[in-house]
């Protein structure tokens, strides 16, 4: 059995030197630091530790066993955000490791960032370097649990574990893989960000779809107050009405052309402003 980095393997203890061990499977030895010791045994001993390697590329070993593995995926916490690079993950060891920029979405702003989760194995580059990759779309289908159709309408807690052009992806605190298209979110959420929304739709595939956005009553004010306060900003007055262009109104309010008709008619009921084919104005 050889040594293989980003492993969990059985080694034998086969002597004790300055700072640490050295441990051998078959007839490759790897460094255990006292530093990564964490329960007595004695030279013969076989032992489980986790290899990888140390900044200067030789193999260590520690007797902390990570959750995330070459064979296993797991949520590790990011714990550092470097532009040109990446960002750093924690899984449990001393070493922290890169996911690298190229696994990350091109758009930095939805990077993941200090606190976030990212759900990641481990892989070997070319180099030996041992490197975190978020987990791809068919290992999510490969394992997917199915929500029932009762989670309808219901609210779910997850995280984002991909992020597209064509919406957001996360996995449910039970594990259930959902999608949140861009028009049923007002902010693009971060990769690794948690959040919570609302199911619009199960999907024969046991998929769901997800909606950060409120129920339209409270939409409704939520778009009432934002257009108000686009208003004040402009002035009091915004060549915005109810016969702009849905393109136009997405762009600068982030919603449909059919919330922005309910947020003006609540305004116009509420008598906060007043309006014509031209423009709103706020009334005085």
């Amino acid at each position: 059995m050889s040594l293989s980095i980003g492993s969990i393997q059985s080694v034998e203890v086969l002597k004790k030197i300055t700072n640490g061990f050295i441990v051998t499977a078959d007839s490759e030895e790897l460094f255990l630091p006292d530093a990564e010791v964490n329960e007595e045994f004695e030279v013969g001993d076989t032992i489980s530790v986790f290899i990888f390697p140390d900044k200067k590329g030789k193999l260590n070993a520690t007797m902390s066993l990570p959750d995330i593995t070459r064979e296993a995926y797991g949520w590790a916490e990011v714990v550092e955000t470097v532009p040109h690079l990446g960002v750093y993950v924690q899984i449990g060891i001393q070493k922290e490791i890169l996911v690298s920029k190229d696994e990350l979405p091109y758009i930095q702003k939805v990077w993941p960032q200090p606190g976030d989760d990212l759900f990641v194995s481990l892989e070997v580059d070319k180099k030996g370097r041992l490197l975190a990759e978020p987990i791809s779309e068919n290992e999510v289908m490969e394992d997917l649990i199915k929500a029932p159709d009762s989670l309808l309408h219901e609210e779910v807690a997850g995280r984002i574990y991909k992020s597209t052009k064509s919406g957001s992806f996360l996995l449910t605190e039970e594990g259930y893989r959902g999608f949140i298209h861009p028009h049923e979110r007002k902010q693009e959420p971060r990769m690794g960000e948690t959040i919570q929304g609302r199911v619009i739709d199960v999907k024969e595939d046991g998929t769901i779809n997800v909606s950060l956005l409120s129920v339209k009553q409270d939409q409704m004010k939520d778009d009432s107050d934002q257009i108000l306060a686009f208003l004040e900003e402009q002035g009091g007055t915004m060549y915005f009405h109810d016969k702009s262009s849905p393109e136009d109104i997405r762009q600068t309010f982030q919603i449909s052309k059919a919330a922005f008709k309910r947020a003006l008619g609540k305004l116009l009921k509420d008598d906060k402003i007043v309006m014509d084919e031209e423009s709103t104005r706020l009334k005085k």
